[in-house]
């Protein structure tokens, strides 16, 4: 990567200077301004005569003014093709988010469905995240709720087991899943190994796309059972045929026309966009999805397009057929980049008539109604943060809410929560935890904790202060913190704050009402009187979703960590003894306690445990004195 500085110069005179060593090939520039923060990533067939453009500002929209003004240094990145450029330059939007790319907010894998094929009995479960070897995967699903109505579906039509190896191998009798027709009981030989392979065959000829063929085989059998008076095999398979029609029409509108194809439209209001994506395969519909990618403001559509299309495939392998609502200029090379990524062909067209087209028109349909209802809750909601700030007297609505709880049992595997709220609601990926490490804390000590917490977030804030990095503080800082608690809660944190130098910030607590009841909490703040609101006031009704969430969020990290502590063993302490030997010790003595009790002789029958890692199991566990 060359970069390239000239601190005498800025904006378009600074470019004008690089183009005698801008390289002439192909491949991907950033611009940067004077922090050295990337305000922008393009690429080019031709870096030079790209960046030529950026000197003639009388050509330029108001946006690429601004960003030209602001430039400072570049760097020029040169690639072998302008295929290569555009795939790096996806990959480096997505990553980096310059503040003038469009950037498409995307960081969930798509869930499928995988087929274990590896085992005498596959098995069938939901999967998300990487692909592995050995087995099958059928999808994406647009979300969780799309794969488990399938998965509901699928295994009444097809009862294949869904339980880990560890459990199919120590089942002693039908499970649960057994009794309400969802699995075969293989475990335990209720179903021949046989048989378990032709409902596999089945599972994967449906999910493939060969629904009637599979719909045809199980009638003739259905009326081949009746005939030989074999009623209750007639009634299985009935039964097997009704869950079949339920999965197709669970998945809403189909196509006769597109096999395997994602359908994208896009819908612009008030500098927003939203697109939506429809996922088809094998001829159905796996659901959608809609995105609002990031500055999108002064943006045409076909750039919106393009960048869209370019992040969203840049970390998944795009269908044989993209269906886009309009074209663009970079459609033919785009579709050339999502090919070599992909291994095969990939097209993507601007269907114009008959079903391809009413499949982009229900995508645009659906952008449109979903990007009316964001834009209604964020004006709602804008006007509920001005209510906030007017209630509790805020010198601005708040950009920046952050709720605070704490989560223990009796003081045990206590932890500190909070949550993240602003005009565009939760911010999920704000929320952050803390174990609480105070060794001298009086169990159950929820002012102490709370002290902890708040200690140890200010505490980094204040360092980003002291660094000098503006924009790192100025996003991390809220508005108002709220705690949930009293009086004494909101005591026991001013003092923290104040020592941080993080007093001037709004501090407020919330403490349930008489009872615990909602409706009747009241607000404290310091050097004011305790605050109550009318029950029915949309404030009173904000603040509770606030400490809702914030009493959930803590509550669900705490039960994981236990969960966590519960799931260990005396195992886990053994140097050498990793998720297989550990499986294997399991599964031959049925718990660490008949391991731990194993002579060893008995410990070296265990598959995988050869003589010395046996004697270090048992030195393990019998070491005297």
């Amino acid at each position: 990567m060359d970069a390239e500085q000239r601190p005498d110069l800025r904006g378009a005179d600074l470019i004008k200077s690089l183009l005698p060593t801008a390289p002439k090939g192909p491949g991907v520039y950033r611009m940067l301004d004077s922090k050295g923060d990337i305000l922008y990533i393009g690429k080019a067939k031709s870096i030079r005569k790209r960046v030529i453009s950026y000197t003639k500002m009388d050509a330029l929209t108001a946006r690429l003014k601004r960003m030209v003004s602001l430039t400072r240094s570049m760097e020029f990145i040169s690639t072998s093709s302008e295929v290569e450029a555009l795939l790096l330059e996806a990959n480096m939007i997505k990553r980096l988010r310059p503040g003038f790319n469009i950037v498409l907010r995307d960081d969930k894998s798509f869930p499928h469905i995988a087929l274990r094929l590896d085992h005498e009995f596959p098995m069938i479960a939901k999967h998300r995240g990487r692909k592995r070897d050995g087995v099958e995967y059928f999808g994406p699903f647009a979300s969780a709720g799309a794969v488990n109505e399938t998965m509901n579906a699928l295994l009444r039509a097809f009862p294949l087991r869904n339980c880990s190896d560890a459990i199919f191998s120590a089942r002693t009798r039908p499970c649960l899943q057994y009794q309400i027709k969802r699995c075969s009981a293989p475990c335990v030989g209720r179903i021949s190994q046989s048989d378990y392979a032709k409902l596999v065959a089945q599972v994967r000829k449906f999910l493939a796309g060969q629904s009637r063929e599979i719909r045809d085989q199980l009638t003739a059998q259905m009326n081949a059972a009746a005939e030989s008076l074999d009623y209750e095999t007639a009634a299985v398979v009935r039964d097997r045929i009704k869950a079949l029609t339920h999965v197709g029409s669970q998945q809403g509108i189909n196509s006769q026309t597109v096999a395997d194809a994602d359908v994208i439209g896009l819908h612009v209001d008030r500098d927003q966009v939203c697109v939506q994506v429809f996922f088809y395969r094998s001829g159905r519909n796996y659901g959608n999805r809609a995105y609002y990618p990031a500055h999108s403001r002064g943006l045409d559509v076909q750039e919106m397009l393009s960048g869209f299309i370019g992040q969203f495939y840049a970390e998944r392998a795009a269908p044989p057929l993209i269906l886009v609502s309009q074209d663009f200029p970079e459609s033919a090379l785009l579709a050339e980049a999502l090919a070599v990524k992909a291994g095969r062909k990939v097209a993507i067209a601007v269907p114009k008539r008959g079903e391809k087209r009413q499949l982009i028109e229900i995508a645009e349909t659906n952008a449109k109604q979903a990007l009316a209802r964001k834009l209604a809750e964020s004006d709602s909601h804008k006007a509920l943060l001005a209510s906030v700030a007017e209630t509790f007297d805020l010198p601005a609505p708040p950009e920046r809410i952050e709720v605070y709880d704490n989560s223990h049992i009796q003081g045990s595997d206590a932890i500190g929560a909070f949550i993240v709220a602003g005009p565009d609601g939760f911010d999920k990926k704000a929320y952050r935890t803390f174990n609480i490490k105070d060794a001298a804390l009086t169990p159950g000590d929820d002012f102490a904790m709370m002290r902890e917490v708040l200690s140890r977030r200010f505490a980094r804030l204040a360092k980003a202060v002291a660094k000098d990095d503006t924009k790192d503080a100025m996003a991390q800082t809220p508005d108002l913190v709220i705690i949930d608690g009293g009086a004494g809660q909101l005591n026991a944190v001013h003092g923290v704050m104040a020592e941080l130098g993080f007093d001037d910030l709004p501090l407020l607590a919330i403490a349930k009402g008489p009872d615990r009841n909602a409706g009747r909490e009241r607000f404290f703040i310091r050097d004011r009187a305790p605050l109550s609101l009318d029950p029915r006031d949309p404030v009173l009704y904000f603040m509770q979703r606030l400490r809702d969430e914030a009493h959930r969020f803590a509550i669900s990290t705490h039960r994981s960590k236990r969960t966590r502590k519960i799931g260990q063993s005396k195992l886990d302490s053994i140097p050498g003894i990793g998720a297989k030997r550990k499986k294997a010790l399991l599964v031959h003595f049925g718990s660490a306690r008949g391991v731990e009790e194993a002579g060893l002789r008995d410990l070296e029958q265990v598959q995988g445990i050869d003589k010395g890692v046996a004697q270090r199991i048992y030195d393990y566990f019998h070491e005297t004195g």
